[in-house]
């Protein structure tokens, strides 16, 4: 599975209410079982931002698809890929602020056939909200779209 993150936020944004605003925001995929292993962190300014993610597409309880991976949270038919948000200090460390929950079970079926079959997904999301902050919470089509190739 590829994911293509596009429009990104910038290195920092400013607060508002709820949001105490921060600086020098990355973004990166959450490896599942361990929050503090990465894929890929990339800058908030990067002109995009790519992960490919290693995934096995199996047969689901339902009769369906499921995807499973290193990269790959949640239970049989909640699977799902964190991207975590967060400041990197000078030192180096990331410190997570907020993710963004992209529903593979939200990928139309046709979709995650063909592309099993040809062996290669893609998702292409704005990584900015309506505010101009780092998008989060659950993000299923349109505002990801998924692709066989």
């Amino acid at each position: 599975m590829t994911l293509v993150g596009e429009d990104l936020p910038g290195l920092s944004c400013g607060g508002g209410p709820g949001f105490p605003g921060y600086r020098n925001i990355h973004v990166a995929v959450q490896r599942r079982g361990r929050p503090g292993e990465l894929l890929g962190l990339t800058p908030g300014d990067a002109p995009r931002a790519a992960w490919t993610l290693e995934c096995v597409a199996k047969a689901a309880r339902d009769g369906g698809t499921e995807l499973t991976g290193p990269y790959v949270q949640g239970g049989p038919g909640g699977r799902f890929v964190y991207l975590s948000w967060g400041t990197v200090g000078d030192d180096g460390g990331f410190t997570l602020f907020r993710r963004a929950k992209l529903m593979l079970g939200a990928i139309a079926p046709g979709v995650l056939t063909e592309a099993v079959r040809g062996g290669r997904l893609t998702g292409r999301l704005g990584l900015t909200d309506a505010k101009g902050h780092p998008t989060c919470a659950r993000v299923v089509p349109p505002a990801v779209r998924w692709s066989a190739g």
